[in-house]
């Protein structure tokens, strides 16, 4: 697969999760918020709960899936951006914090999306 088709993939895979949480009541703060060796796909708030999201797209299931992508390794990287997020905008701090993972998978005309919330734990 050739970079300009993962980056409008990402791309498109990233406006069809906002745009499913933007229907299930998120509001936006970020999108694609960037810290040394880190990014946060998208920042949103959820009533009184900053929610940081990580969309990830695979067009199979070869190697566990768009949700197995998330790894160890993954998740420090979002914990330590999400940190300098936070410290980045105290606005924020006072609120409740989680992780959720919204995967895509299959073909540009045939995805399903699944949005796990608390995927992990800081």
């Amino acid at each position: 697969m050739d970079n300009r088709y993962r980056k409008d993939a990402g791309e498109n895979g990233e406006n069809a999760a906002l745009t499913h949480l933007q229907q299930a009541g998120l509001k936006l703060i970020s999108k694609n918020y960037r810290f040394r060796g880190g990014e946060l796909d998208l920042v949103m708030l959820e009533k009184q709960t900053l929610v940081f999201i990580e969309v990830r797209f695979r067009r199979n299931r070869d190697f566990g899936g768009a949700l197995a992508s998330v790894t160890a390794k993954k998740q420090q990287r979002l914990m330590l951006t999400a940190q300098h997020f936070l410290q980045s905008h105290p606005e924020y701090q006072s609120l409740r914090a989680r992780f959720d993972v919204v995967s895509l998978e299959g073909s540009r005309t045939n995805t399903t999306l699944q949005w796990v919330r608390d995927a992990f734990s800081a």
